[in-house]
């Protein structure tokens, strides 16, 4: 039997939504997804009203190590197959743009997303700002509103011995420039601390920022809300998470035991 694909709204209707999203008080929750399977599974969860790819996630599905080390023919043919396998707006991990930022955020929208993650990898500021720019016009080019969440990565490059302080100035710095230049929200993953959130979000504005759940250490969705986070996603994690179950599964059966009774039939 021929599975039939779900209708999507057009491209420029998505985006719209999505961007919208990002504004409202109510913060957006992005559980990401990695394949067909766990996007439809995600998709299907009451509540969820957006997805986001995971570029860690999709490379270790093919067996690369994160970075761009996997081919980006190859990363956007699984987005592409997330986005026909489900209606909701998707965003796409693009990494540092694979050389390219505009070119690959063509490619991107070419194959149906409507926002996308861009590291700064700390390059000089105005290459980073140009990259910026350069996916906000591919956005435009194409007709729609691209939701891009600017990624800086000054927490987590930082040296071990430069002040706290110092680094939360840089990433506010780089925020605030990627905000200028067009991006709609800044990404700053190794931001966890309440103190440090409330001080970045009073810096760039309600609903500018966005962070990355981290297992252990974030505080919750609701708190996130309240200090006026527009975006929470969970990167790896959530592939980590079906991993661990997967692991936890196999050594209990190797161990005499037997699968869980509650199991699920997802797919």
């Amino acid at each position: 039997m021929t599975q039939t694909l779900p209708v999507r709204p057009p491209l420029a209707a998505q985006a719209r939504t999505f961007l919208k999203l990002h504004t409202v008080p109510e913060i957006l929750v992005l559980a990401n997804v990695w394949d067909v399977v766990s996007a439809q599974v995600v998709a299907a969860t009451p509540g969820v009203r957006a997805l986001a790819t995971a570029s860690h996630s999709i490379a270790s599905t093919f067996g690369y190590a994160d970075g761009e080390n996997i081919p980006l023919d190859l990363h956007l043919d699984m987005v592409r197959r997330i986005v026909q396998a489900v209606d909701l707006p998707v965003t796409m991990d693009l990494e540092a743009g694979y050389g390219n930022a505009g070119e690959t955020a063509r490619r991107a929208i070419a194959a149906g997303v409507v926002g996308g993650n861009l590291e700064d990898q700390m390059r000089p500021l105005d290459e980073a700002v140009a990259a910026v720019r350069a996916v906000m016009a591919a956005g435009q080019e194409a007709g729609i509103e691209f939701v891009l969440n600017a990624r800086t990565d000054a927490l987590v490059r930082a040296a071990a011995e430069t002040p706290r302080a110092q680094v939360l100035e840089e990433a506010i710095r780089r925020g605030q420039a990627f905000l200028d230049a067009g991006a709609p929200v800044v990404f700053i993953p190794g931001l966890v601390a309440r103190e440090e959130i409330k001080t970045v979000v009073e810096a760039l504005g309600a609903q500018k920022l966005t962070v990355i759940s981290v297992p252990g250490v974030s505080l919750s969705v609701q708190e996130l809300q309240e200090l006026g986070v527009a975006r929470v996603s969970t990167g790896p994690f959530t592939q980590r998470v079906a991993l661990t179950a997967l692991q936890d599964a196999a050594a209990g059966l190797v161990a005499g035991g037997e699968l869980s009774a509650g199991t699920r039939a997802l797919n």
